[in-house]
């Protein structure tokens, strides 16, 4: 509707780090998510002209219900002591990232892939 009404905008997809590195085990989740970092790129490019913004936000681990319901709260909080801020990220982690990718202050920021993951594709490093 932003073309249609000849209105500039943002677009804020919602990716993960899996799209930009590998697991076992989760061919198809990575190749999903790679595919949509791609897709947001091609689409940035497609709508420049409408001055319309398109990104994606990569979470890494965040500490969800959901993420202790699959993996127990032991296994959250070892994963958590091995990262550099020493705990998994919060979903408002997530949520201030969108905040600021659709305020005014990102204008300038289109095609990109915000990696909000406290340093989780390093942890090895």
């Amino acid at each position: 509707h932003l073309v249609e009404r000849n209105s500039p905008g943002k677009i804020i997809l919602i990716s993960s780090v899996q799209g930009r590195m590998p697991y076992k085990l989760s061919v198809a989740y990575n190749a999903a998510k790679a595919g949509l970092d791609h897709m947001a790129r091609t689409i940035a490019v497609e709508l420049f002209e409408h001055k319309i913004n398109v990104n994606t936000i990569q979470p890494g681990w965040i500490e969800t219900p959901g993420e202790h319901r699959h993996f127990g709260s032991d296994v959250i909080k070892e994963a958590g002591e091995k990262l550099p801020w020493n705990r998994l990220g919060q979903p408002a982690d997530i949520g201030m990232a969108a905040v600021w990718l659709a305020s005014p202050a990102s204008d300038y920021v289109t095609g990109d892939n915000i990696k909000v993951d406290g340093g989780f594709v390093f942890k090895d490093c």
